[in-house]
């Protein structure tokens, strides 16, 4: 199964938030730790992801921002 790297990013931010919710609601300090440590494993391999992605686009600079483009 191929995963995207978008799926990756969401991953990486809810395991994120949920340490930090844990850390807030005084959970113990292994399970904080534990998952700690999978975050950060998981942020190095989600930006592995979103560096090697296959992805192609046909914005350039002019086009200024994808939300609000410029008319030419």
């Amino acid at each position: 199964m191929n995963t995207s790297a978008m799926f990756w990013v969401g991953a990486t931010t809810i395991l994120l938030i949920m340490v930090t919710i844990m850390a807030a609601m005084n959970f113990a300090f292994s399970w904080v730790f534990y998952l700690t440590v999978l975050g950060q494993i998981m942020i190095v391999y989600m930006v592995y992801k979103v560096l090697t992605d296959n992805y192609k686009t046909s914005k350039t600079f002019e086009d200024f921002y994808e939300d609000y483009p410029i008319s030419k």
